[in-house]
């Protein structure tokens, strides 16, 4: 145990009647890289999820160099020494590149302590270096909002070192980079792993194979197989269950899961019953008979928690017929145990943002409201 950094024993994680982890066990050593790959619905984002204490598990436990984490709040984990990274980057937009840094090296600094007060010598220092390593020197000065997609993802990573974290957590770090940027961020994380215990979420097999000496392969919410690279691509049952299957879920309907998740979610709680709906109500819309429904229920359940920005994705479902379904459901999720001010100020950004006729707004809630 004293050379472990992560243990997870008999992990159960139950979401509405399904396992969106199911007796799981895994384990890391310190100082370890490893990547963590499966289909869509296998568990992956509620297994970070646990481990940071944002998803109590139903069974099992999770331990931290030796430390169960069950019932210990969110920031006290990452106090402990746990920092993660979601796939989306979180960076101030407004300041520079090394004034995120700045702000990132001390927790007890704020805006405008970062903005007016000079730093000291030692936070100048750990800030340069950070610099070096993320490879941002020759853009330090300039707003975070000027970066590229890239350059962004590797701000954020070296603000999440800058708290000097014992294990990162990194969510699919290159999703949607240029092929050279996909190679810089694999550097940096190679060159982290060398003073850091990391986690990588990842579904580009390229990337998979430039930084992972041993990769683990989640199916059902459990452990399907672990191995290098080359054992896991050459596993028949990895190649059914992953390498070799599309998805039953598409990106258009996960676009629509995802934008009725962010307004139930609007009142920073995901009730059991909310999820029920959404789930039921979801599967059976996009899926014909009772198996691809209970398949697709799985892995819509895997995105759960994954926050998002909403308005990128209404762009795009623009469809009335699309925008009448979020709508829909997106009111019943929020009204199934009364809507509370923060649900109602959620649903009415959103009632703007579809633009759909006064007539199918007041339509949708009256036909609720008759049940």
């Amino acid at each position: 145990m004293e050379n472990k950094v992560l243990e997870i024993e008999n992990l159960t994680v139950s979401f509405g009647g399904f396992k969106a982890l199911n007796n799981l066990n895994f384990s890391m050593d310190l100082g370890e890289l490893r990547v963590i790959i499966g289909p869509n619905g296998a568990g992956k984002t509620t297994f970070l999820d646990v481990i940071t204490g944002k998803v109590q598990p139903t069974e099992g436990r999770v331990l931290f160099k030796g430390q169960n984490l069950r019932q210990i709040p969110e920031y006290k984990i990452s106090q402990l020494g746990i920092g993660r990274k979601f796939q989306t980057p979180r960076v101030y937009q407004n300041l520079t590149v090394r004034e995120n840094l700045d702000l990132a090296c001390n927790p007890n600094k704020n805006v405008l302590a970062t903005l007016f007060k000079r730093p000291t010598s030692p936070e100048y220092r750990q800030v340069g270096s950070l610099l070096e390593t993320v490879g941002l020197v020759p853009k330090a000065d300039l707003p975070a909002s000027l970066l590229s997609h890239g350059e962004k993802q590797r701000l954020e990573i070296g603000m999440l070192v800058a708290q000097s974290p014992d294990l990162l957590l990194v969510d699919e770090p290159v999703a949607g980079l240029t092929d050279e940027e996909t190679e810089n961020v694999g550097n940096l994380l190679l060159a982290l792993a060398e003073s850091h215990s990391i986690i990588v979420i990842e579904h580009d097999m390229e990337f998979v194979r430039q930084i992972a000496k041993k990769v683990t392969v989640l199916h059902q919410g459990s452990v399907l197989k672990e191995g290098t690279m080359d054992q896991i691509q050459n596993d028949p049952k990895v190649i059914e269950v992953y390498l070799g299957q599309q998805p039953s879920i598409s990106s258009h309907q996960l676009k629509i899961l995802r934008v009725i998740l962010t307004i139930a979610r609007s009142d920073g709680n995901l009730e059991k019953e909310e999820i029920d709906l959404i789930l039921s109500r979801l599967s059976q819309i996009f899926a014909d008979d009772k198996r691809q429904q209970e398949k697709l229920k799985e892995e819509l359940g895997d995105y759960l928690y994954q926050e998002v920005e909403i308005e990128p994705l209404l762009e795009e479902l623009s469809s009335p017929e699309d925008r009448e379904l979020i709508l829909r459901l997106s009111y019943e999720a929020i009204a199934i145990n009364n809507i509370n001010p923060d649900e109602f100020v959620a649903y009415q950004n959103l009632v703007d943002k579809l633009d759909l006729p006064v007539e199918t707004v007041q339509k949708i809630a009256l036909e609720y409201n008759k049940r």
